[in-house]
């Protein structure tokens, strides 16, 4: 089980490129996948029918809080298992058809549609049940994808983001339950649960927020709007999601967990009433609607208040008939959506007011329909029919016993199977039949182009499964028991406890179960002719506000008030956030100091003679940066603090942090400079500082504080630092003698890998900023620029128009040689011979450096920060003696390339051992003894070291081609329009 969902995940993500190449009829090498896990659970019969050996299979994930991925086929999740795994199956060997002239995303819906199958499948086979909460949420996640397939219609992405808010919100509430039963139990393992059977008021709690995460994800009221939106999907994720698996994940939850709450205070009081209540209004509404496919949702919503009734009420009876139910559902809904597809593609139409006669010329079609809808109705020789005559019985025993709630069901589903036979005959008459205008003329057959044999195999295969169930009834009886048996009994009619759940059969005799059926039949008959005939069906709105109203209002009300918000707090005054912010920052730390309890402090004046030569320089320059009216000057006042903090660092013995301060303030002063560029040299009036005395006395306040925490803390410590054991630990097991360098790529790894990740996002952040019209770097893409272009430059000096770059004539030739290609873009006035010499003498070197420092931070100062950012500044070297086609011509890569290969590098070091059973990010050292090189050594972690070099140059790089590069090209496509820059 755990290798077909490891398979489930490998095909999801190769099924993409096989779409690419393949086109639509990739989809049935797709199917492959979830036909092999539907044969599997067949094999797997004998052993899940026999309940002492139920397959098992587990792994462990996080031993310290006892979370496994364990996987457990029960009767329950065996059922669960064969509906999504074979309409799966079918649904992806119809997409082949569906799908077979579209162009478009196909290859990512493919992946995703396959993911989907992926996870429900180990949502319904998982026995832990915080990895239950987690593929919840991954179905939901995948639902929003596939419901916003056709991503440039608004309605598509409309219905996307409401389901997904939806059960989403669901989600989180059922969550929180999952953490109250796992706290109450200790135990996340379902099994394990089920066997404790937990009560008491903190399980309460916990059994009404399981119950909202069901009822949302099972589209029940309040939360039922979110499925007829969701038809704005593919006919074929409609089928799958909206009749067969995701909607069935909420009834899942149900039945896992009837047996053991059913008798508990909140749950039929819950279950009944909503599930009666979603039951009548979605056969209402379906009744009501035009659409063939929102008949069917609306449908849908019915028939899922229908199960949770009837699986939710928690008796061996109404189990047996509710999971008989559920995979009658599975079948003649998916088999009803599947036809409805095919009409729309057939006839580009699902409106009934359209169709006409289409019976008479697709007879096979029909007959599956009809054999469908039978089944929904509650019509012999059909599953439909066997499940709902047991359900009938079981309800009626309870009612018959005492039990109120029993009585309510009962009604109920009487009531919501007459509507479900109304809005079936609806669906028949509005899809097949010949239709008459208002003038009683016959209306013209639509003209039906037969389909392909292969795009009806599905739903024939389909519509022969709910035959052949329900006429091989006892199989299923005998399947489902297994079930049934661990719900409490039910009630006979003398109130005494039943014996059994009772059979699954095709006739049982003239029993009231039968007479109901017939008579909701006729009556249900009768009622989509009454609505016919009155024109009710065709009438406006029966209330003025529906649900998913109320949800668009909820939705705008947030809207505005974000705004609202946004409007009192983001003033677009910096002054105000940074003085917000310092305000905070005071009170609360000055509260936090008075509470402290140190009451003596031993201070020193200086540790090192340099502190009393530095510290005055940068706090006059920091001083003097307050009162510059120039905007570099004020930069270059500021970068002198940081350059004073170089000179601590090395002389107090921290060559590493000394190395990367005076690389960080160099890169700095760069990115300002780029930046200055574009703004006017002074300051001006406009941005004079105002309030003077009440930003001096918070600069005062800030800085006295700082002061005071600094030292607080380092009076507060009552243990030995943990840095005080780095060195050792470095030493044995980072095999490094640099402390700095081990504990970022080795003793605390994962901090760097999350700063990596931040500086990705700063990357892209900035870029996204610069990057107008799109993100792609041109300067690594120039044509112009390969190494036989490079060395005809130099000897022909090329010039930039707007079709490319093209060489001087022969004529025109100034320059024989030159030094850098990028500088002949560059005016004359701009350019300097002595500094493109250097540049080109000295780039190679500095890159030669940056990777010795690289190697060598490991055992002595350096590492894959500082490397990086001296390749960086060798970049920056060549930028500004070359401008940005010097740029282009010194790394011929973009720099998301760069950002991505570190990351990945650094990712693959942290995941590598696992595959090795160890701890992530652990580290091998190999060393060998090389003739002629001597002791050789190598430590896995140089790798992650690596990572961090490339991104950080890719880091450097990003800035310079948004800040500078791009810039410089939009400075100039202003300028070739006439404006003043």
């Amino acid at each position: 089980m755990l290798l077909l969902l490891a398979v489930f995940l490998l095909g999801a993500l190769l099924l993409p490129a096989l779409v690419r190449w393949l086109g639509a009829r990739a989809f049935a090498i797709g199917a492959l996948i979830p036909a092999a896990a539907f044969v599997q659970a067949l094999v797997m019969t004998p052993q899940v029918l026999d309940t002492e050996s139920v397959p098992f299979e587990s792994v462990e994930w996080i031993p310290q809080l006892g979370l496994n991925l364990s996987m457990r086929m029960d009767v329950l999740g065996w059922v669960l298992t064969l509906i999504v795994t074979g309409v799966g199956a079918l649904v992806l060997l119809y997409c082949r058809w569906y799908f077979h002239d579209e162009a478009g995303e196909l290859g990512q819906f493919a992946g995703v549609l396959l993911g989907f199958a992926g996870a429900m499948y180990g949502l319904v086979l998982t026995d832990d049940l915080v990895m239950l909460v987690m593929f919840w949420e991954v179905t939901s996640i995948l639902s929003y994808l596939l419901i916003g397939h056709y991503r440039r219609r608004a309605v598509s992405r409309r219905a996307a983001l409401q389901a997904l808010l939806v059960t989403t919100l669901g989600g989180l509430v059922m969550f929180v339950g999952v953490v109250l039963l796992v706290v109450d139990t200790g135990t996340s393992s379902i099994t394990e649960m089920l066997e404790l059977a937990p009560t008491g008021p903190l399980v309460n709690a916990a059994v009404v927020m399981l119950l909202i995460g069901a009822l949302s994800k099972s589209a029940i009221f309040p939360f039922h709007f979110w499925l007829p939106g969701a038809m704005a999907a593919p006919t074929p994720v409609s089928a799958y999601l909206h009749a067969a698996a995701m909607v069935k994940a909420g009834i899942y939850l149900i039945a896992r967990f009837a047996p053991i709450f059913a008798l508990s205070e909140p749950w039929r009081p819950i279950v009944i009433s909503f599930g009666v209540f979603t039951m009548l209004l979605g056969g209402i509404q379906a009744l009501r609607e035009t659409d063939l496919k929102r008949i069917l949702a609306f449908g849908t919503v019915s028939q899922l208040g229908f199960f949770t009734v009837m699986v939710g009420y928690g008796t061996q009876a109404t189990a047996l008939a509710g999971l008989a139910l559920v995979v009658g559902h599975a079948l003649f809904k998916s088999a009803l959506f599947l036809i409805v597809g095919i009409i729309d593609r057939q006839l580009s139409t699902r409106d009934i007011d359209e169709l006409s006669g289409v019976g008479r010329q697709a007879p096979v079609m029909a007959t599956i329909a009809f054999i469908s809808v039978a089944s929904m109705a509650g019509i012999a020789p059909t599953v439909g029919f066997v499940a709902k005559e047991s359900a009938l019985t079981g309800l009626i025993d309870d009612a018959l016993g005492g039990s109120p709630w029993a009585l309510v069901a009962l009604i109920g589903v009487i009531l919501g199977s007459m509507l479900t036979v109304a809005y079936g005959v609806r669906f028949l008459w509005g899809a097949f039949w010949r239709k008459r205008d208002v003038i009683g003329a016959r209306i013209p057959d639509t003209e039906w182009p037969d389909p392909p044999v292969g795009f009806l195999s599905a739903p024939m295969i389909l519509g022969g499964a709910t035959i052949a169930l329900g006429i091989g009834a006892p199989a299923l009886d005998t399947a489902l028991y297994g079930y049934a048996v661990t719900a409490v009994p039910g009630l006979s009619a003398d109130g005494t406890a039943s014996e059994g759940p009772g059979h699954l059969a095709l006739w049982h005799g003239f029993e009231p179960a039968l007479g109901i059926s017939v008579l909701t039949v006729l009556l249900g008959f009768g009622l989509f002719v009454l609505t016919r005939r009155t024109g009710w069906d065709r009438k406006a709105r029966l209330l003025k506000f529906t649900a998913a109203d109320v949800y668009f209002v909820v939705m705008r009300g947030v809207d505005r008030l974000s705004v609202i918000t946004t409007t009192l707090t983001q003033r677009g005054s910096l002054p105000v956030y940074v003085g917000t912010i310092f305000i905070v920052f005071v009170a609360a730390e000055t509260t936090a100091l008075l509470a402290s309890d140190v009451d003596q402090l031993n201070l020193s004046a200086w540790h090192t003679p340099t502190q009393i030569a530095v510290a005055p320089i940068m706090a006059i320059a920091a001083v003097f940066a307050v009162q510059a009216r120039k905007r570099y000057t004020g930069v270059v006042l500021v970068s002198v603090t940081g350059l004073g903090m170089v000179s601590l660092f090395a002389t107090s013995g921290a060559p590493d942090l000394a190395l990367t301060q005076i690389l960080v303030e160099t890169v700095t002063m760069v990115a300002f400079a780029l930046v200055l560029r574009r703004l006017p040299s002074r300051m001006g009036e406009h941005n004079a500082s105002v309030s003077r005395i009440p930003r001096a006395v918070l600069a005062i306040a800030v800085g006295v504080t700082m002061a005071f925490i600094a030292v607080v803390a380092t009076q507060a410590r009552i243990t030995d630092p943990i840095s005080i054991s780095f060195p050792e630990l470095a030493y044995e097991l980072g095999r490094g003698k640099n402390v700095v360098n081990v504990a970022l790529v080795d003793l605390r790894g994962w901090d760097t890998m999350g700063e990596l990740s931040v500086l990705v996002l700063a990357a892209t952040g900035v870029a996204s900023l610069v990057f107008v019209t799109h993100r792609a770097d041109m300067l690594s893409q120039r044509p112009s620029l390969p190494q036989r272009i490079r060395r005809k430059a130099r000897i022909a000096p090329l010039v930039e128009t707007t079709d490319g770059i093209r060489f001087q004539t022969t004529e025109n030739r100034s320059n024989p040689r030159a030094w850098l290609i990028g500088g002949q873009q560059m005016k004359p006035e701009n350019r300097s011979i002595l500094l493109e010499v250097i540049v080109r003498i000295l780039f190679h070197t500095i890159i030669v450096v940056s990777i010795y420092l690289l190697f060598a931070g490991h055992n002595g100062p350096g590492g894959g920060f500082a490397g990086g950012l001296v390749a960086g500044m060798a970049l920056v070297m060549r930028y500004i003696a070359g401008g940005r086609w010097e740029l282009g011509a010194a790394a011929p890569t973009d720099a998301g390339r760069l950002l991505g290969a570190g990351l990945i590098l650094a990712v693959g070091t942290a995941v590598l051992p696992l595959f090795f059973n160890l701890a992530p990010l652990k580290s091998s050292f190999w060393e060998w003894e090389i003739p002629g090189l001597g002791h050789m050594e190598f430590v896995t972690s140089t790798i992650f070291d690596a990572g961090v070099y490339l991104v950080v140059i890719g880091l450097v790089l990003d800035v310079l081609r948004s800040l500078g590069a791009e810039v410089d090209r939009q400075s100039q496509e202003m300028r070739s329009r006439g404006v003043s820059v």
